[in-house]
């Protein structure tokens, strides 16, 4: 896991949900029964959608190594240099 990717799950969570959300009400489904799922999905999706696209850019950067091994753990090191 990069910073870049907890940047992105910040942009990516909110857009996959409200792309949910707009899906259903189109279709009438206006309950809470509806959305809130539809929500949670939205941000549990956000997460490998952000590293994803965190992942894409980092390849497309010539000046990055991706074949450099990742990080270990949840949250890198904040004294270590950006990978």
């Amino acid at each position: 896991m990069d910073r870049l990717s907890l940047v992105l799950i910040l942009a990516t969570g909110p857009v996959i949900a409200g792309g949910f959300i707009i899906i259903l009400m189109s279709f009438g489904l206006y309950g809470w029964v509806y959305l809130l799922p539809a929500g949670v999905v939205g941000w549990l999706l956000g997460w490998p959608a952000g590293y994803v696209i965190s992942r894409r850019i980092k390849r497309q950067d010539p000046n990055f190594d991706h074949t450099k091994g990742s990080d270990d753990g949840l949250l890198p090191d904040p004294s270590a240099p950006e990978a």
